[in-house]
């Protein structure tokens, strides 16, 4: 009961974080949080630059997040906490200019590099020498005069994160950046202002070039991996934008134009051709088609009329129509599809441990690689100034950026890439796990079929059929099921009025039973009549096997059948042959009997299929399934389906289903078209492929780099600049996934 209750008040929320740079900030920043209380299953994306934690409004303490995290060396946005607290404060932290002060940094030390790399270089030059008619000495005080404020200023993140890094005896890249530049300028600064300490003899040779230029390039490499970074999530960013920011609404028999975000359930909105559906609604009057690509990835237009439901974001093509809302905000479909995908791309990987591992314990290993070099060099006989060089190159090289962006890039492209085709993946674990999937399971009735079942035709024994559909849809009217709902519409279609029942019970995988005019009727399948001992003796041949049979009984007798029928989606075969070339093996299960099973599964090409299974015996066909083939998946749409997708390795829910199976699959497919399932496959395949890309030259430039900065074949400027590309190359790959092609 205790967990229970704990589940209800816990609320999750997703903050930005200012200041991470390399895969070891994730950890420290998780560490941090860990520590607070009240916080639980805390996750960091570097790719996103934002944790999400789940927390307890009531014993949280939003100044101790606050500390913790900047205790840490990093910047949080508290604000939405604030929100879940009743509070109304906006952020005021000014994280969003955070690349704006970047950028500024970079300006200012462009500007001051530039003049440090011609006087360094000119130097090498006699007519230049003569040009400026300047000492060596005192164009190295000149050096230090430039070189001072790219330190202070530009510099300046690197040195407060390696300090507070100090104190808490930790380290990351920043660690890595000050020490190695900190170190050049140092011993620089020293050789300019008191040469005798460094050499008896001539001017020593100083390395304030190699200072500038590498905290240039480090901030250059960091500008524009922000930039890339900010391109992995622009499907989130095209999903935000699809909502309008007015909407027109009639308010007594008048057009007023209003803010969407004073949009509330009940009001009666007016869209024209052309305009966006602001929120999610019915349509109360008007005729129009459309355009539902951007949410469910089906590319022809939708026909709206009376009645029929409209999702926000979506764009109406032709007439114009009138809609009652129904939900809007974080309620709305958009809203979800937003939330999941967020909530997708701030998940891990399991492959992404190996990067967090290793990044746990890189810099360390690292600053003692440089440590080893500087004394090595030292000891063969080399000067101190050739020993820092090579002690600075190894450090600078050695940055772990693009090993932290690996994995997350990777992810927020596909989770994207998924979402633009109507395909929600809730997590970077199933992304992962789809393309090792060896079975599938599917539902039968609205999964492999249409799910709109109709009677094909009625026998009845004894009864007039009046006054049998009066009785059956009267007491089915009570049901959900979707064969109730085919008889409630088919006497409905024949005029037939219904009436109120004394009593209802519904039995799940067996059918209804109530109480009309006293007498008892029981209206389900073959084994609900048999558990009640009523006699089928009267049926003999009359019965067409190969459909769906509800039977009908007026105290425990005989009194009907209703033939029903469900046609197979247009696309089921053809995903159904899709998975099996993959070499998937494919199945299904219903509760329906074994003619009707046998007729679907030969109609689609499904591989075996298990009849009569009741609700609660789908999750345990699903155990049965899993242990004989390996990682299974179950696709379904109804609450029943909901334990077995639970059970299931992935679960895969058909969005128009049951807010239940959608609530607990792993994967939600927004149209109902089943192709979708090889789509992700496909996602998931080349997903992965993409972030072993990424970790292989993530691990490769570290192993060929840190080697030839160590024996001094790499020059530390050379190698800031091979570091700040490495992490653009990485998200650059991860960003052609926005161009692979799913169909």
């Amino acid at each position: 009961m205790k967990t229970k209750n704990k589940k209800i008040e816990f609320k999750k929320v997703s903050l930005p974080v200012e200041g991470m740079t390399c895969a070891s900030c994730v950890a420290r920043v998780e560490k941090a949080l860990k520590n607070v209380e009240g916080i639980e299953e805390v996750n960091v994306n570097f790719a996103t630059e934002k944790v999400s934690f789940t927390f307890d409004p009531l014993k949280v303490d939003d100044k101790k997040i606050s500390s913790a995290v900047e205790d840490a060396g990093y910047k949080i946005d508290i604000s939405p906490i604030h929100n879940f607290k009743g509070k109304d404060e906006k952020n005021t932290d000014g994280l969003n200019n955070y690349d704006k002060e970047l950028k500024k940094d970079l300006i200012f030390g462009v500007v001051l590099t530039i003049p440090i790399m011609i006087l360094n270089m000119g130097v090498m030059f006699e007519s230049f020498s003569d040009f400026i008619s300047l000492s060596q000495e005192n164009i190295n005080k000149i050096l230090l005069i430039l070189t001072t404020p790219i330190i202070f200023i530009s510099g300046k993140r690197f040195f407060k994160i390696f300090w507070k890094n100090l104190l808490h005896f930790t380290a990351d890249m920043n660690s890595l950046v000050a020490v190695g530049t900190g170190a050049a300028f140092i011993y620089s600064a020293v050789a300019t202002l008191f040469p005798e300490l460094i050499h008896h003899h001539e001017i020593p040779h100083v390395y304030f070039d190699t200072t500038a230029v590498i905290i240039t390039l480090i901030l250059f490499g960091r500008w524009l991996e922000s930039n890339a970074k900010r391109k992995t999530g622009s499907e989130i960013k095209k999903l935000i934008e699809l909502q309008p920011k007015t909407a027109l609404v009639k308010i007594n028999d008048e057009e007023k134009l209003i803010p969407i975000d004073k949009l509330k359930p009940g009001d009666v909105v007016i869209v024209k051709p052309g305009g966006k559906i602001p929120a999610d609604g019915e349509v109360v009057s008007g005729y129009s088609t459309v355009d539902e690509s951007m949410i469910t990835g089906e590319s022809l237009p939708i026909e709206k009329q009376k009645g029929a439901k409209v999702v926000g974001g979506t764009i109406n093509k032709s007439g114009s129509i009138e809609f009652k809302v129904t939900a809007v905000g974080d309620n709305s479909v958009l809203g979800q599809i937003i939330k999941l995908v967020e909530e997708a791309q701030s998940s891990k990987a399991p492959i992404q441990q190996l990067a967090d591992k290793v990044a746990a314990v890189f810099v360390p290993a690292v600053i003692c690689i440089a440590i080893i070099t500087f004394a090595a060099w030292l000891i063969t006989g080399s000067s101190f100034s050739t020993a820092l060089i090579n002690f600075v190159a190894v450090l600078i090289i050695a940055c772990p950026c693009a090993l932290g962006l690996a994995t997350p890039t990777a992810i927020i492209t596909g989770t994207g890439k998924g979402a633009q085709h109507g395909i929600l993946i809730k997590n970077g674990q199933v992304l992962e796990l789809i393309h090792k999937m060896k079975a599938i399971v599917f539902d039968k009735t609205g999964t492999l079929t249409k799910g709109k079942p109709i009677v094909r035709r009625v026998e009845t024994f004894g009864i007039s059929e009046d006054e049998l559909l009066m009785l059956a849809a009267s007491l089915e009217k009570k049901s959900e099921h979707i064969l109730g709902e085919a008889i409630v519409e088919y006497a409905e279609g024949k005029g037939i009025d219904t009436i109120n029942i004394e009593s209802f019970i519904n039995k799940p995988g067996k059918g209804v039973e109530g109480i009309i005019n006293s007498r008892k009727i029981i209206a389900g399948n073959k084994n609900f009549m048999l558990d009640n001992n009523i006699d089928l003796s009267l049926l003999k041949e009359r019965e067409d096997g190969f459909y769906t049979s509800v039977y009908f009984a007026i105290d425990n007798e005989l009194k009907a059948v209703f033939v029903i029928e469900d046609d197979i989606k247009e696309f089921s075969p053809e995903a159904v042959a899709s998975l099996k070339a993959k070499g998937i093996k494919t199945i299904m299960i219903t509760g329906d009997n074994e003619n009707s099973a046998k007729l679907i599964a030969d109609k689609t090409g499904i591989d075996e299929y298990s009849a009569g299974i009741l609700p609660e015996g789908k999750a345990d066909a699903v155990k049965k399934y899993q242990q004989k083939y390996g990682i299974t998946a179950m696709v379904g749409d109804g609450i029943n389906d909901a334990p077995a997708l639970a059970k299931s390795d992935i679960g895969i829910a058909i969005g128009k289903g049951t807010d239940v199976a959608v609530e607990t699959a792993d994967v939600v497919l927004i149209n109902d078209d089943l192709r979708n399932v090889v789509k992700a496959i496909k996602l998931s395949n080349q997903t992965l492929k993409t972030i072993k890309q990424n970790l292989f030259w993530a691990f490769i430039y570290n192993v060929i780099g840190i080697p030839l900065a160590a024996i001094g074949l790499l020059n530390p400027m050379f190698a800031a600049l091979a570091m700040a590309f490495s992490s653009v190359s990485v998200v650059s790959n991860s960003l052609r996934l926005k161009k692979y092609r799913l169909n």
